[in-house]
């Protein structure tokens, strides 16, 4: 399995408010960044893989929906997510 509990645990302390908070914008928008990354990286060896790129383009969107409430609430927050995960926007 990719996403190990020990790296999603990892992942929620460095962009949650703490180690345990896994419900902030930015530990959700990580989550969905690594996942994104993973699958995009499974497409490159399989591009026939159907489920796969589907699955992609719903955590696309979700990633895109929730950046794009952060961006509603807190514009700081919002562009400090985006330059620390590196996104294009």
């Amino acid at each position: 399995m990719y996403l190990t509990k020990e790296k999603k645990e990892e992942i929620i302390a460095q962009y949650g408010k703490n180690a345990k908070d896994s419900g902030t914008a930015e530990a959700q928008i990580a989550l969905f960044t690594y996942r994104i990354q993973h699958l995009t990286e499974l497409m490159k060896q399989h591009k026939k893989d159907q489920v796969s790129e589907r699955s992609l383009v719903m955590l696309v969107g979700k990633r895109r929906k929730m950046l794009d409430y952060l961006k509603e609430k807190d514009i700081e927050r919002y562009r400090a997510i985006v330059k620390q995960l590196g996104l294009r926007k």
